[in-house]
């Protein structure tokens, strides 16, 4: 079974006696681990999100965020090159040979599906492999603001942003609104993803996914024709750009329930992120055509839990669309619905400083982390001391 004892350092070969002890080992692991096939079975075994393959280091998992290494001999190249070539067909082969770089879906009957990404460094063969969810976890598992989450999710039509850097857990926040409406509603959802990271079963609605690169070339290319597919609800895995965003703003606008992704941090940084897409010129439509069309944005963090059993923890700052919002997205007065937010607790909404509290509360996090991530540590160590600021800016305590 695997040692689940503290990792030691991100990378590098079994020399550094610190590293001993983040070691899996696997049972019956007996000289080199050549089979790439026995490699992802041990990933579900441990449910690892990721196996990393590179010359000089032994395989290495990602398990609940945290980097854990085989006990194992390190891998050599033509280990990896083997394992790869093994399951490229030609024309993939081709292709990795033409760009030095690919990206493809791998599955195994009975086994499981993966994302595969192929890359040179250093002259050698490096493999990321990313394991695709079949089980999706419920808002309550995951932690998140399920009220909230459930409101945004029976929405009918309109757009629904989840925002936050590379590693936040964006995907399957997605992932579990898209399964709350699977189970609750008779409808045809289409997603387009790169990669796909969970596998969705079919219940009252039906899913079609199709992955950039291996269903369809490009994000524009499948937006171009999702509309023609007959979709209720339509994911979209992350809009880049201008003409992504305004295809799902016109896809809103037109009756469909429209979700995707950004990178930005905090709700008013999100709008901002949205209106420099697009010409200084543009702005007054854009703001009409958001303050119509937005439902709501989420944005979030994942934070290092204090219960081993759970591991990692989403903090969310929420904002839902109400009259008072509609307003000030299209008097531009962004800053100011951070106020709104903080005051939305009725609506489902909250800061980052109010779900930082909340996760403080239910023991999930320490106050040493809380105050760590926050935006506002001032106003977070008053809280934690009772003491608030109202909308006067006169001091409340509670």
């Amino acid at each position: 079974m695997a040692k689940t004892d503290p990792i030691g350092h991100s990378g590098g070969p079994d020399t550094d006696p610190r590293r001993r002890s983040a070691r899996i080992s696997p049972e019956s692991a007996t000289g080199e681990i050549q089979e790439l096939e026995r490699l992802l079975r041990l990933m579900n075994r441990y449910t690892a999100s990721d196996l990393h393959l590179k010359v000089g280091n032994p395989p290495i998992l990602r398990v609940q965020g945290k980097i854990r290494y085989f006990d194992s001999e390190c891998l050599d190249g033509q280990m990896i090159e083997d394992m790869l070539l093994n399951i490229l067909d030609p024309r993939q082969r081709a292709a990795f040979e033409r760009h030095e770089d690919l990206d493809f879906a791998h599955s195994i009957p009975k086994v499981g599906r993966y994302r595969v990404s192929a890359y040179r460094q250093r002259g050698s063969i490096s493999l990321a492999i990313r394991r695709v969810n079949v089980d999706i976890p419920s808002f309550e598992q995951l932690h998140l603001r399920a009220e909230a989450m459930r409101r945004l999710a029976a929405q009918r039509q309109g757009l629904v942003i989840v925002a936050g850097v590379t590693g936040s857990g964006k995907s399957t926040t997605l992932a579990a609104m898209i399964e709350f409406i699977n189970t609750n509603r008779r409808c045809h959802i289409v997603t387009i993803e790169d990669p796909i990271e969970y596998l969705y079963r079919d219940k009252k609605a039906f899913i079609n996914q199709r992955e950039v690169g291996i269903d369809v070339p490009s994000f524009h290319a499948a937006l171009k024709s999702v509309v023609r597919q007959d979709p209720d609800v339509i994911l979209i895995g992350e809009m880049r750009d201008q003409e992504t965003f305004e295809t799902a703003l016109t896809a809103a606008e037109t009756g469909h329930l429209v979700f995707g992704t950004l990178h930005s941090s905090t709700v008013p940084q999100t709008i901002g992120r949205v209106i420099d897409m697009f010409p200084a010129d543009r702005e007054r439509q854009l703001r009409q055509s958001l303050a119509f069309s937005l439902k709501g944005i989420i944005c979030q963090k994942i934070l290092p839990a204090m219960r081993e059993e759970v591991g990692l923890v989403p903090v969310q700052e929420i904002m839902i669309v109400t009259p008072t919002v509609q307003k000030l997205i299209l008097e531009g007065n962004d800053k100011d619905i951070e106020t709104i937010v903080r005051g939305g607790k009725e609506e489902g909404m909250q800061d980052f400083n109010q779900g930082l509290m909340n996760l403080v509360a239910e023991g999930l996090i320490s106050d040493r982390t809380a105050l760590e991530v926050s935006h506002n540590p001032e106003q977070l160590q008053m809280n934690m001391k009772g003491i608030f600021l109202g909308d006067d800016r006169k001091i409340v305590r509670k």
